[in-house]
């Protein structure tokens, strides 16, 4: 009896690692069909994020802050990703180029807690 119940925790573990794997092969045709989608770009980017593939995830935000200078939330939580690869000062050249790039106040603000949660480095 043990074992089943065993196999079942083990199997959304894997049914969710399948589901990313075919989200990022998905979303990797969507830019196939299309390379200029920053929205399709920015769905890889945070994937992933969810799946640990940190430096990937970095290369697809600064790809889309190259083509869209305006996207926000790529300075943001391309930001968040350089900190967890313990890039800090990578992090705050992000959130700096970010806020100098936004109109959106919000945003703006978003990215200008995070460079203060940061300090000076």
């Amino acid at each position: 009896m043990a074992r089943k119940g065993a196999r079942k925790k083990d199997r959304p573990r894997r049914y969710a690692n399948r589901l990313a794997s075919s989200r990022i092969e998905v979303l990797k045709q969507l830019l196939e069909q299309n390379p200029g989608s920053t929205f399709a770009r920015y769905g890889l980017a945070m994937e992933y994020v969810n799946t640990g593939k940190l430096a990937e995830a970095v290369k697809e935000f600064h790809a889309i802050v190259a083509a869209d200078p305006a996207y926000s939330a790529a300075y943001f939580h391309g930001g968040q990703t350089l900190e967890k690869l313990g890039r800090a000062g990578d992090a705050r050249a992000l959130y700096r180029q970010g806020i100098a790039q936004t109109r959106d106040e919000h945003a703006r603000g978003e990215m200008q807690a995070a460079l203060d949660m940061l300090g000076e480095g």
